[in-house]
């Protein structure tokens, strides 16, 4: 009986290494095209190996050859022959790339900014806030503003009656009238 070809018979195939994780096993993707019967067009086939790989040479990238062979383990049927061509794949992990570097630079927004705002009671309201709330007011309905002291001069009583004026405006109205409405119908 005699020897057909270089590995006798076996069955030989060439791969990329799309896995190197495992130790002395490589996943090795093996692409083929073929013609569809009926409609003519070409369909990319792709079969994933798990191949023996004795001396961990193959890594990430890297095209192989690889023959069939007897059951190493419950899937691996598959032996690592030749390392065809290396694959260059960068040395540095791709978390510690400058992201400066690649033109994608990430803001990161301070934690006061991601937090929503908090409910502030009329209690604990300053000067320095209402002013601000007022502001935001006017210039969301368009009125001009007046020229107003500086908050550092305003007295315990004003800041009282400001934070009572801001607590009845935050404060939802309730409708008194529709009870009394509903009795004089009646």
């Amino acid at each position: 009986m005699t020897q057909r070809g270089q590995y006798g018979g076996r069955k030989v195939r060439e791969g990329t290494v799309v896995s190197d994780k495992m130790e002395k096993t490589v996943l090795v993707a093996i692409e083929w095209n073929i013609r569809h019967r009926l409609y003519q067009k070409t369909i990319r086939r792709v079969k994933r190996l798990m191949a023996h790989d004795e001396r961990n040479e193959a890594h990430l990238g890297d095209r192989v050859r690889v023959i069939e062979s007897r059951p190493v383990s419950r899937h691996k049927r598959w032996r690592v022959v030749d390392v065809l061509t290396r694959a260059e794949l960068p040395e540095v992990a791709p978390g510690s790339i400058d992201l400066e570097l690649l033109g994608e630079v990430k803001r990161e927004e301070a934690p006061e900014e991601i937090a929503a705002p908090a409910v502030v009671e009329a209690d604990a309201v300053s000067a320095a806030a209402l002013t601000a709330a007022a502001e935001a007011q006017r210039v969301e309905t368009a009125e001009p503003a007046p020229e107003e002291a500086p908050a550092a001069e305003a007295s315990p009583e004003v800041e009282a009656a400001a934070a009572e004026e801001l607590a009845e405006a935050t404060e939802p109205e309730e409708p008194a009238a529709a009870p009394d409405e509903a009795k004089a119908r009646k």
